[in-house]
């Protein structure tokens, strides 16, 4: 078997050899990151690492990108598979890599839209604690007056929560207390005021 390849190899014309060349190994790469993805990690993953813990509200969700990792070898196994087909249609030079480089365009724009609106999903899922503004809710442990302290309220915002809040009142907020939120501080701590 390794003859016979060795003598297929000699008789390819070198734009041949050039394609078979890319679509190889970016097909093994390109295998690797879907098997990756599919258990549950991602090349991004490996290649980045740095300080996850960001704020909630800022957020965005992935941006468009047309030009990352995953892209490109999608690019490349898609060129090279497709320059070989062309050469087996017996297309010319100048037709078959117009043909491999505008079917590896159209799958970098395709991967490029798929984790966009992958990372829109996501963003769409993410709690705004800015959405509780003039929503009302349930005090839940007792919020102290004047800001002297925290308690928790229960809230219906993106599902039910259970939220740090405070109040300006000059009395405390009993637990059962039905109060509506007046602002966000430090974008994790509700101001509450009770909703008469």
């Amino acid at each position: 078997m390794m003859e016979s390849f060795t003598q297929s190899w000699e008789t390819m014309v070198l734009l041949e050899k050039i394609y078979w060349c890319f679509a190889i190994p970016f097909s093994l790469v390109f295998i690797i990151q879907v098997l990756l993805t599919i258990l549950g990690s991602d090349m991004h993953d490996i290649e980045a690492s740095g300080d996850v813990d960001v704020s909630i509200e800022s957020d965005h969700g992935i941006e468009f990108q047309f030009l990352s990792l995953k892209n490109i070898v999608a690019f490349f196994t898609i060129f090279g598979w497709t320059g070989i087909i062309c050469l087996n249609l017996n297309l010319s030079t100048w037709t078959t890599i117009l043909i491999s480089t505008l079917c590896g365009l159209v799958m970098m724009l395709m991967m490029a839209s798929i984790m966009y609106l992958m990372g829109r999903l996501t963003e769409n899922g993410t709690f705004q604690i800015n959405s509780t503004i003039g929503k009302s809710g349930t005090v839940y442990l007792t919020i102290p007056a004047k800001r002297n302290g925290r308690g928790q309220i229960q809230i219906n915002a993106q599902g039910y929560r259970t939220i740090d809040a405070v109040t300006d009142n000059n009395e405390d907020i009993a637990t059962g207390a039905i109060i509506e939120v007046v602002d966000v501080l430090n974008n994790d701590i509700l101001l509450v005021k009770i909703n008469k």
